[in-house]
């Protein structure tokens, strides 16, 4: 058999949809858009019935909010700075001196109209910022503009220190709204954003002066551990984003008439997927604390340079760039090296592919140091849309359908309050309108004690990550796994599409597969059976039965009781998958702890696909802390997984891997030879896996960290086996494991072969 191909790059780091009606369901024509142009967003019409059910007032606390309920006119005139921040904070939430918390989500929503700001706004956590789809508002900053940002997602104490740490920062959204600098001064900047996983920016536009002279700039983040963000527009400014932050994938990226279109400061990795730059002076300025710039399917008019890595003089770029199938129209200079030697010539033609970093192939234990052309593998059609560009699908938040052409779960009879046995409310419901209307769930905790299947062709849409929860026998025996959350059967193939969701099990669930994912695309249309922004959490919350009281850390508590699930998501044999922005997230610590203490939490696996033909994209996706493996591709194919990132258990050794579960060959765990920690990513059986981008790391041993001093947190993080074929890895970095890949169980890459790959 052909072992897999694998391009390693190394860095250096310091320390409008139509659903198919369900017919087995319910009998109704196929549901398609019906709002009528001068009908309002329904967002704006809905009946509002969600609660935050673990709040401390869950009756009156209000989920959503307008902003011109709380005073803002949006007339473009009137400063509307602290109407915003009032239906932002009001509440009690959890803003200034509050470290993180699930129990005050907020929905604030901003009709049509120009909202003139002479500060920020500040986005506390758990909140989505959402303007009206169908006339995307704008925040106009005024030309007496203070602030560190127009929105601000980690604003600055008086100290220097900020409100959130910033690997915590989860759970926010802002999409659909247009920001203008054009009026403000200089120094302004859009966006403050400054966060990690569960994050999203979609369909946001900011203008800004282009002046030469201006200093704004759209985007800024210091640090964090992201992330994704989508269909972005940045024009004019002195630089569209300037960031730094762990890993982050950013797909369909506009930028024009800036001098500097992304400005990388630091990363261990980031993928940028379908970008343009039009008119843009410098296209990416990677800063010697960048590790791995994955460049895919870009488009470049009027650019003078495309990457820069231009050192200070004694100083070596030691990152790593792969440009992939970008074309040029009238570009100065492609790449030009920390020397300022020009290494990729510029022009109008199509890159390919071009790496910079280290290259392994097969078996092959010593790298190939290359920087230039490589040979650009063929990637599978079913993978690809017309033009020969990865396929993508911008989230959608149906603003042509009708409010009337929403059920509601709530209206239907379930109580969403954490308590209730809502299984039987929720199945009739299901039942009645699949197909029909789309799924609302009104913001809640909907507790199940049984499978909840989501039929084919549906589309289920929640308000600010409503969540549903298994809970009881039926999920607690490991040998007998069964599923919370079932999507379509096995053969279908008429679409499914879930946003805006989050999916559990609570403690004691070790037979829970949190979702099983048996949708596949319609006939002739990629990307039908789809997932946005949709989370699965296990433990570390409220409501979970797995927190600081009954499962801190060293300490006599029971194994069984903070045993989370079985698995995270399945995604079996005949389905097909395009998700985007979904963590898998088995809890570290317990997000409603002030002091964020660190808890047991245990999960099987993490994310298994067995699609024997896909195809599957897996867009800004992450998969944390199961005990035998985060990301499992057996016997797949025609797969595309951009960025990935996952962590170890932190509790490993102690128990070791498996423990506490036992190895199950109908669900193809992996082996584990001379390790007691999970893997990160295993691939066996499997053909065409692309992984564009990818963060392994592991930082703790029985949640100490000094195993990172001597590089020994685990043996092993990825491994494939050698009967898959076709198997092309860009963009590899690790932390604390002493071998960055195994092919079988033959150790292949050695961190001290790759100091500069591995992330201290």
């Amino acid at each position: 058999m052909h072992t897999p191909s694998l391009f390693i790059l190394v860095s250096a780091v310091l320390s409008t949809v139509t659903a198919s009606p369900a017919a087995r369901w319910s009998q109704c024509n196929s549901l398609k858009p019906a709002a009528k142009a001068s009908d309002p967003h329904w967002m704006q019409t809905i009946k509002r019935q969600g609660i935050s059910a673990y709040n401390a007032s869950p009756s009156t606390y209000k989920v959503y909010r307008n902003v011109k309920d709380y005073g803002a006119k949006g007339d473009g005139k009137t400063d509307d700075t602290a109407a915003i921040n009032k239906a932002i904070s009001d509440g009690g939430r959890c803003g200034q001196g509050c470290a993180s918390s699930t129990t005050s989500t907020a929905i604030v929503f901003f009709p049509a109209g120009k909202y003139r700001v002479s500060g920020a706004l500040l986005a506390y956590y758990y909140t989505q910022l959402i303007g009206d789809a169908k006339h995307p508002p704008t925040l106009i900053a005024d030309p007496s503009f203070s602030g560190s940002a127009v929105i601000d997602a980690d604003p600055y104490n008086s100290d220097g220190s900020n409100w959130y740490i910033n690997q915590n920062s989860f759970y926010r959204s802002v999409r659909h709204i247009t920001i203008d600098l054009t009026q403000a001064p200089s120094t302004a900047s859009g966006i403050h954003w400054q966060v990690s996983q569960a994050t999203s920016l979609v369909d946001v536009v900011v203008n800004m002066s282009q002046d030469n002279a201006t200093q704004q700039q759209g985007l800024y983040m210091e640090n964090g551990s992201g992330g994704f963000m989508s269909d972005l527009t940045f024009v004019g400014g002195k630089v569209g984003l300037n960031v730094g932050n762990q890993q982050f994938t950013v797909r369909n990226l506009n930028v024009k008439n800036t001098q500097t279109a992304v400005q990388m400061n630091w990363n261990w990795g980031w993928t940028f997927q379908g970008f343009n730059f039009q008119n843009v002076t410098t296209g990416f300025q990677v800063g010697q604390g960048s590790g791995t710039e994955v460049l895919l399917d870009g488009t470049l008019k009027n650019v003078k340079t495309f990457v820069n890595t231009t050192a200070p003089a004694g100083t070596a770029f030691t990152g790593s760039v792969l440009i992939d199938n970008v074309k040029f129209n009238n570009v100065t200079i492609g790449l030009v090296d920390e020397t300022g030697v020009t290494k990729l010539t510029g022009g109008t033609k199509t890159v390919r592919q071009w790496a910079e970093g280290r290259k392994y192939y097969d078996s092959v234990t010593t790298p190939t140091k290359v920087q230039g052309p490589i040979n650009a593998p063929a990637k599978p059609q079913a993978l690809l849309d017309s033009s020969g560009r990865i396929f993508q699908r911008g989230r959608t938040d149906y603003a042509n359908y009708a409010a009337s052409q929403f059920a509601s779960v709530k209206s239907a009879g379930a109580k969403g309050d954490g308590v209730t046995d809502d299984t039987k409310a929720i199945q009739a419901f299901i039942k009645k309108n699949a197909g029909c209307k789309i799924l609302y769930f009104d913001a809640g905790t909907y507790v199940v004690t049984d499978t909840i299947d989501i039929p084919s062709g549906s589309i289920v849409v929640g308000e600010a990550w409503s969540t549903v929860i298994g809970d009881g026998a039926k999920f607690a025996d490991q040998t007998r796994p069964r599923p919370v959350i079932r999507v379509g059967k096995p053969g279908e193939k008429a679409g499914a599409e879930i946003s805006d969701m989050v999916f559990s099990a609570r403690g004691g669930s070790a037979g829970a597969i949190i979702i099983e994912w048996n949708a596949a695309d319609k006939p002739g249309q990629k990307a039908t059976a789809a997932m946005w922004d949709v989370h699965i959490r296990i433990g570390g919350f409220a409501g979970s039965n797995i927190q600081v009281n009954n499962c801190l850390i060293h300490t006599d508590h029971d194994v069984k009781t903070c045993t989370g699930a079985f698995l995270g998501l399945h995604i079996t044999e005949k389905a097909t998958a395009y998700l985007e922005g979904t963590w898998v997230w088995t809890a570290d610590h317990d997000m409603e702890d002030p002091a964020l203490r660190q808890i047991d939490v245990y999960t099987g696996r993490g994310i298994l696909s067995e699609s024997k033909n896909g195809p599957i994209w897996l867009i800004g996706t992450a998969s944390e802390h199961a005990s035998l493996v985060q990301y499992s591709f057996y016997n797949s194919k025609n797969v595309y997984a951009g960025l990935i990132q996952t962590e170890t258990a932190y509790y490993q050794p102690k128990p070791p891997v498996p423990e506490p579960f036992k190895p199950s060959t109908v669900y193809h765990d992996p082996t584990f030879k001379n390790s007691t920690s999970g893997w990160g990513l295993h691939i066996a059986s499997s053909q065409d896996v692309f992984v564009y981008g990818a963060g392994h790391y592991s930082f703790f041993q029985d949640y100490s960290t000094d195993c990172l001093a001597t590089v020994g947190c685990q043996p092993y993080i990825v491994k494939v086996t050698s009967n898959s074929q076709d198997v092309y890895i860009y963009g590899l970095s690790t932390v604390g494991t002493t071998y960055m890949l195994n092919v079988d169980d033959k150790p292949i890459i050695s961190e001290t072969d790759n100091p500069t790959g591995f992330q201290q």
